[in-house]
């Protein structure tokens, strides 16, 4: 018997056992509606745990490895689920099982092991690593590249991945996002915004740059700190944080996302209290698991769910607030995906289109299937490219359905992943963060900087 997966089965054993495999689950799971396979589906899955805690089932079988990998790891069956069970986090002691007995693992996951123990662990290295990338975007190599297809006779992984890099480009131009009546958003329960007093210092908050998004987003921190601001907060971003260790967890690495998150606990610490805001869904969601990683642990328990308790959403973080207006950007249609671990993970809701309200005149689209999974999951694209892009293509065809030319989105991975399939789909799409659409808006309205960070 794995003592990894007993020991989260022991830890969650009356929810795991509590699942009544009613089936609810399996509608929202966007492999299982894929594949039609139940293995695919939580349930399935979930028999596939308890076999091997069980030890009916060895955990080097071939039948767990394939079923748990493919995974998304979205969390939808959590919300549907009436018996409670936390399947996200079975998941991941599921996955530490699997890489404490992956000896014949691929190419492709050795490499992403050996990249989130030696680079991602190494805050300087990873730092060049992002460096190297936005060169490589920037200069245009990524793209010149990939239209010589050198990249896909080295393998389709080495292509999506440039793909990916190359869609994290900013927008051409400030992004033209409005002109006519608000659609969608003042039809739903949203409370129109306001205009909101100047800034209080009294309200601090403690911003998390996220690894790829500082990497390669850098302008949704600086639009996030603008929108901030202008809102009433007084922001800092604490030294020495580091990767919030969500794509550590995801691959089984339970004690590289630990030693991360050990980092980000002393860097925010705060004798205030102070809120500590995302603006990306993946970390988010991370980053509030803290307090269930360290579960058990004597030394660092309480510590870790103080801090879990401090973590919102910027969207969250403005919702008991009269957000302030700006100015209308544009007359293209946008439409709003939602994070899986938004939703899923910090439970924001609808919080994330009060931002884009506040946009005077938005001709806003509503998105059929917002809620699920766009095949990103981290770097689920490049572990499973055929199931993802599969789960990609369900959601580029209601993007398509929509008429929108700007599509926003809450996390870095899921912009990459959308961007990504609508150039190889040949769609004519912006993606950008909601938050972004909004700094613009203030930029226009003359309550913002000119200029801001534009990588």
């Amino acid at each position: 018997m794995s003592s990894q997966l007993q020991a989260t089965v022991t830890a969650h054993e009356d929810k795991l056992l509590a699942c009544i495999h009613c089936g609810l689950c399996l509608e929202a799971c966007p492999t299982y509606v894929e594949t039609g396979d139940e293995n695919d589906g939580p349930r399935g899955r979930i028999y596939l745990m308890r076999a091997v805690a069980e030890s009916r089932l060895s955990a080097s079988s071939p039948t767990f490895e394939r079923h748990i990998n493919r995974c998304l790891g979205c969390r939808a069956c959590e919300p549907v689920c009436p018996a409670g069970v936390e399947y996200g986090q079975l998941l991941e002691g599921a996955r530490a099982t699997l890489q404490a007995n992956d000896n014949k693992a691929s190419w492709t996951s050795r490499t992403l092991h050996f990249v989130l123990r030696h680079i991602w662990l190494k805050p300087a290295r990873l730092r060049l690593l992002f460096t190297f990338g936005r060169l490589m975007r920037d200069s245009r190599l990524a793209r010149l590249l990939l239209s010589t297809r050198i990249p896909r006779l080295i393998s389709k992984e080495a292509e999506f991945g440039l793909m990916l890099l190359e869609s994290s480009r900013p927008m051409s131009e400030p992004p033209a996002v409005a002109g006519g009546y608000t659609q969608g958003l003042s039809d739903s329960h949203i409370n129109p915004p306001a205009t909101a007093g100047a800034s209080d210092t009294r309200n601090p908050v403690q911003i998390f740059k996220g690894c790829v998004t500082e990497g390669l987003f850098k302008r949704v921190n600086d639009a996030t700190k603008l929108v901030l601001d202008i809102n009433g907060y007084s922001t800092s971003t604490p030294n020495n944080q580091v990767c919030c260790g969500a794509l550590h967890a995801h691959a089984g690495d339970l004690e590289g996302a630990r030693q991360l998150a050990k980092q980000n606990i002393e860097a925010f610490t705060n004798e205030n209290a102070a809120p500590i805001i995302t603006n990306a869904g993946g970390c988010g969601a991370m980053l509030l698991s803290y307090s269930h990683l360290f579960a058990g642990d004597a030394d660092w328990s309480e510590r870790a769910h103080a801090f879990s308790n401090r973590v919102r959403d910027i969207s969250q973080q403005l919702q008991g607030k009269e957000i302030k207006t700006g100015a209308e950007i544009g007359p293209a249609q946008v439409t709003y995906d939602a994070s899986c671990h938004l939703i899923n993970g910090q439970h924001a809701g609808d919080a994330p289109l009060r931002l884009l309200q506040a946009i005077p005149n938005l001709r806003f689209v509503p998105l059929i299937g917002s809620d699920r999974c766009c095949g990103g999951a981290g770097v689920y694209n490049l572990m499973e490219p055929e199931l993802s892009a599969r789960v990609l293509n369900d959601k580029l065809a209601h993007v398509s359905e929509s008429g929108a030319q700007v599509l926003a989105t809450g996390n870095p991975g899921c912009h990459m992943q959308i961007k990504a399939g609508a150039f190889l789909n040949d769609m004519r799409l912006e993606v950008c963060h909601p938050v972004e659409l909004l700094a613009e808006s203030y930029r226009r309205a003359g309550t913002g900087p000119e200029s801001e960070s534009r990588h």
